[in-house]
């Protein structure tokens, strides 16, 4: 009965363990840092949200330039 004939099998176990942990490991890795979806990278500035406003047409010239003045004073 202890003559060592499942040694090999013994060894497979412990190998799959190790490759299923790896790959759980990397997976996880991968997972944290993917971007979810509708999640945006960062938050949009004032000035980027005012600048995409102005190129909508949702605000004049004169609108744009003025908030501008006031986001650029308060920095």
């Amino acid at each position: 009965m202890g003559d060592g004939h499942y040694w090999g099998m013994h060894w497979f176990w412990w190998i799959l363990f190790v490759i299923l942990t790896l790959m759980f490991f990397y997976w996880l890795a991968n997972a944290v840092g993917r971007k979810r979806p509708g999640q945006k990278e960062e938050r949009e500035s004032a000035l980027d949200i005012l600048k995409r406003r102005y190129a909508a047409g949702e605000i004049d010239t004169e609108e744009f330039n003025t908030r501008k003045r006031e986001l650029e004073r308060g920095r």
